[in-house]
């Protein structure tokens, strides 16, 4: 069955009759066509050149130089050697580092900076990091509007890629769409390796509910913190492997799961465990389907043991294993994953004396742990683990500066670039961020710090990052430069 329109509306068919068919018509239509031609290139042109109008970083922070970028007159730690590497400039090309030039050597059409005898390092990467949570109060993340804690975390990005830490490895919170961001040179921060929410059972150090909040039914609305993706409550296998495959799916370089009590917890003590091994194995399978690995938060001996048994391949924190333990991770090949922890100034503020006495014990934990990791050669990464601590931000560099209490200067901070960037680099084909990082050498991403001093003879310089970084760069993109000209 055709349908036609009646006499009546014969006037709204389009074709030869039509007055747009006309020659004058036609003229008209063409000099549009060819202005509309013209000016998409030109529009193409001017968007290139004014991406910040289109919602990109300013210029200052996103912009990548439009011509290859000689950094010379510097003295370089590598990520790896304990001693500076002189006569050699670096040249970047677009995200990469492109080769290490004879300081003689000149480059066409290479534009240059002149870092004044200054020192050239790689970016520093803080192995435990939150992104979304380190820079806001719990009362805040736990009861203002989700965008609102996103806004805060992006703002708190940016403070942090301006403390020199070019990547961090984000071992919990709904960091999926900051790392997009940040990745499209929207917003300025780190690299983000994201383990997407904290999986926890029901009481675990992810279940963040009130007492009044129980029982859960089947009929329960998610918690708050499951609905902004903060935490995941599992029970059972099959919940489980739910859970974890969602993070997966969403993006997840690593997961992260709750294998013990915490310290910021209000309703697990400290020595429980979490998790059966049969829950615990369905994490790490999962994972390992997907070519990647199960990091653990856990304290207690028994914790790490039971990890260890199950395949988990980081252990989070540990500051409470026994000498064995310490020995049992080392023939594990497992990660250690180690934070500043020792109750002084700049550690998380627990508003409770039950948080506090817990703390405390932590600290007294940490300096024998750490001496057993020494002692049994323990794959060890190094984070600060800062959590709902607006002021604390701020202590990241002067953190992590405290391990100079147990290594060396020029070891602190290997493990801060070269080191941290190994750990990162076992999510496998699920990195987000596969050419070398930590290291100043062709071919690894362009994140590289100037600083005025030599932080292998003056750890310290790291903690004070306004003052004395002078160039930072990550991707190839200048984020800071106050070098002289």
């Amino acid at each position: 069955m055709r349908f036609r329109l009646g006499r009546k509306y014969q006037h709204l068919v389009h074709g030869v009759t039509c007055a747009c068919h006309s020659p004058s018509a036609q003229q008209l239509l063409a000099r549009i066509d060819r202005g509309l031609s013209r000016r998409s290139v030109l529009k193409g042109v001017a968007a290139s050149l004014a991406a910040p109008a289109l919602g990109l970083a300013a210029p200052a922070f996103a912009q990548s130089p439009p011509k290859p970028v000689l950094l010379r007159n510097a003295s370089i730690f590598d990520g790896e050697n304990g001693k500076l590497v002189e006569g050699q400039g670096v040249l970047v090309e677009g995200r990469l580092i492109k080769a290490l030039v004879a300081s003689g050597d000149t480059v066409a059409d290479a534009d240059v900076i002149d870092c004044g005898g200054l020192t050239l390092m790689p970016g520093m990467i803080d192995a435990h990091w939150h992104s979304i949570l380190a820079g806001i109060s719990q009362e805040a993340a736990m009861t203002a509007d989700i965008p609102y804690v996103h806004l805060v975390a992006a703002q708190e990005a940016e403070r942090t890629v301006l403390r020199g830490f070019t990547t961090v490895r984000d071992v919990g919170g709904p960091s999926f769409a900051l790392k997009r961001a940040i990745d499209e040179g929207r917003l300025p921060g780190p690299r983000i390796y994201p383990s997407g929410a904290m999986i926890s059972q029901t009481s675990g150090h992810g279940d963040f509910r009130m007492r009044t909040d129980l029982p859960r039914t089947e009929q329960s609305d998610l918690s708050v913190a499951e609905r902004g993706g903060i935490s995941a409550i599992a029970d059972g296998e099959a919940e489980v492997l739910r859970r974890v495959r969602e993070q997966l799916m969403l993006g997840a370089s690593q997961i992260k799961i709750m294998g013990g009590g915490g310290v910021s917890s209000a309703y697990d003590p400290i020595d429980v465990l979490q998790y059966s091994e049969t829950e615990m194995k369905a994490a790490v399978s999962a994972a390992s389907d997907w070519g990647t690995y199960v990091c653990i938060h856990a304290y207690t001996s028994a914790a790490v043991q039971r990890a260890l048994k199950c395949g988990v391949q980081s252990i989070e924190h540990g500051q409470l294993v026994d000498e064995d333990t310490a020995k049992r991770i080392a023939d594990s090949g497992a990660w250690w994953s180690l934070q500043p922890f020792l109750g002084d100034e700049d550690a998380n503020e627990k508003p409770t004396p039950e948080g506090r006495a817990k703390q405390q014990q932590v600290a007294e934990g940490t300096v024998q742990a750490v001496e057993w990791s020494r002692k049994y050669k323990v794959k060890v990464a190094l984070g600060t683990d800062i959590l709902f601590s607006p002021k604390g931000t701020a202590t990241q560099g002067k953190q992590l500066a405290k391990f100079a209490r147990w290594y060396d200067n020029a070891e602190v901070l290997r493990l801060l670039t070269s080191g941290n960037a190994e750990l990162a680099g076992l999510s496998g084909p699920r990195n987000p961020y596969p050419e070398k990082l930590g290291r100043i050498e062709a071919g690894a991403y362009a994140d590289i710090l100037v600083v005025d001093g030599n932080p292998l003879d003056d750890i310290s310089l790291i903690a004070d990052p306004d003052r004395t970084m002078k160039l930072i760069m990550k991707d190839g993109r200048i984020h800071k430069n106050t070098l002289s000209s």
